[in-house]
């Protein structure tokens, strides 16, 4: 079923960096900049607050200058905004945030709840949260796997409008909840790798981290899959998993921080701990597959 507010994400959603200064300090006019970038590339939105964005490292001050920037960006180019929101406390935050389309919210990790624990846990974020939810499944970190019919029992529940999904590659489940998905609720690819066959199977688009490079090309191959037009879309998106294989060699975001830096979009590469920066030969690699991708 739908989400209660008729929302249902779709196309492709930058999962922004915070980019730091030289001095280690969160760079916000960097992140301004590189919000409009991808904006004016193509994407549908963007993410604040997400895996990609370190937020576990940064701040409570520095969260909320994170959301502010990103906010006043999707405000002025009515742009789609979600926000990486994991309790209720954070959930019932974004009352104060007209902004945010919905919010991306991660099954609960190493607890290891069990399918029925995980449905009940958003049963109960989806009464706290003033947005809709877009389930993060990511079981190689969480710990958690989710069945397709645990999945549509999740999509069952209102005000949730959607699953980024990142099973680790593309499996029997994949297939099955991609056969059949439930009515507007979408699937958006979360393992960038893949992110080709996933919509060659019906995804409705992606959060991608790659995306801050190329994004105009991962914005096309959304368009090609969803238009029918299999040959183009087969041959960029071997393309673009090249590139985001090798975005992804360490851990992310260490090597798209790195390329970024190198084309002079945020002031450094730096990364906080327990990340560490990228080595040069990754970032070799990276650079030489985004300019054969531009």
């Amino acid at each position: 079923m739908p989400d209660a507010t008729g929302m249902t994400p779709t196309g492709l959603y930058v999962p922004l960096i915070t980019p730091f200064d030289a001095e280690g300090a969160v760079a916000l006019t960097a992140l301004e900049a590189l919000a409009h970038d991808v904006l004016d590339a193509g994407a549908t939105g963007v993410v604040a607050l997400g895996t990609t964005a370190e937020p576990a490292s940064l701040t409570d001050g520095e969260r909320r200058a994170v959301v502010d920037v990103v906010a006043g960006v999707c405000r002025a180019r009515s742009a789609e905004l979600l926000v990486g929101a994991n309790t209720a406390e954070a959930l019932t935050a974004l009352r104060r945030r007209p902004e945010v389309t919905a919010a991306l919210t991660l099954v609960p990790p190493f607890v290891r709840p069990g399918e029925a624990g995980v449905v009940a846990h958003f049963a109960a974020l989806t009464a706290a949260s003033p947005v809709p939810l877009v389930v993060y499944h990511v079981p190689y970190r969480t710990g958690q796997h989710l069945s397709a019919d645990a999945i549509r029992r999740l999509a069952g529940l209102p005000g949730v409008a959607g699953v980024k999904y990142a099973a680790g590659g593309i499996d029997a489940e994949t297939v099955e909840l991609l056969a059949d998905p439930p009515a507007g609720f979408a699937v958006l690819g979360g393992d960038d790798v893949v992110i080709s066959p996933l919509l060659a199977l019906g995804a409705h688009g992606g959060i991608l981290a790659s995306a801050h490079l190329g994004t105009a090309r991962f914005a096309e191959l959304i368009t090609l899959w969803r238009s029918g037009e299999a040959a183009g879309a087969r041959a960029l998106g071997h393309r673009l998993a090249a590139l985001s294989a090798a975005l992804f060699a360490e851990p992310n975001p260490a090597v798209v921080k790195a390329v970024l830096h190198a084309r002079g979009r945020i002031p450094s590469p730096g990364v906080r701990l327990p990340l560490l920066p990228a080595g040069r030969e990754a970032l070799r690699r990276a650079l030489r597959l985004a300019d054969a991708v531009v």
